[in-house]
């Protein structure tokens, strides 16, 4: 049964690639290039607007936020008003429309989060936490009101959000989770129950 199959897989595979070789060797004249950088060629299918971000939020990251880090591990702190920059510059959030926000792509997004990623993993975090498990969802199932509330100064990096994930008994495992949110129905609230480190 396995060789059958395997013979079978491996006939289609081979009439597949019978054509790619034989493309290849009718233009053999023609010299293919090799960018380790780009492995993938990402760079040629970015638009011009998202070369920009990236550029200039790359400047940020290298020329700003890298020798402060570099301070800020060493001290153990976490700068505040690096947040307030990040939205200064209108990249927290990015992808959200209105409310102080860019607006921009999900590729510009996740260009934003690989230049500040280049340089520290927990800026980054801090940048990815705002923008989608804070912002993201307020702006898709918030009222009005509490758009209005919080997503502007989200965008600002004048609030900082967060959410809780591990706990005392099971670290950062979703699956072994003891903390439960149950609806109250006379009050009209959920009541958490549990603990959080």
């Amino acid at each position: 049964m396995f060789n059958s199959i395997s013979h079978r897989t491996f006939s289609i595979i081979r009439q597949c690639v019978k054509p790619a070789f034989a493309v290849q060797i009718q233009n053999a004249s023609t010299k293919v290039q090799f960018n380790y950088e780009d492995p993938f060629d990402l760079e040629s299918q970015l638009k011009d607007d998202e070369r920009m971000i990236r550029d200039q939020f790359r400047s940020y990251c290298q020329e700003k936020l890298m020798p402060r880090i570099i301070q800020a591990n060493r001290k153990e702190i976490f700068h505040t008003e690096i947040m307030r920059e990040l939205g200064d510059l209108g990249v927290l959030g990015p992808t959200i429309q209105g409310y102080g926000c860019a607006g921009v792509s999900y590729v510009a997004y996740g260009l934003l989060a690989r230049e500040i990623e280049r340089v520290d993993s927990g800026y980054r975090s801090a940048f990815s936490v705002q923008s989608s498990l804070v912002m993201f969802p307020i702006s898709e199932f918030g009222t009005e009101e509490q758009k209005q509330k919080y997503l502007p100064k989200l965008a600002a990096g004048e609030l900082i959000g967060c959410f809780g994930l591990t706990e005392p008994n099971h670290g950062s495992d979703p699956g072994s989770m003891e903390t439960q949110a149950r609806w109250d129905e006379k009050k009209q609230v959920y009541i958490l129950n549990g603990t959080k480190t």
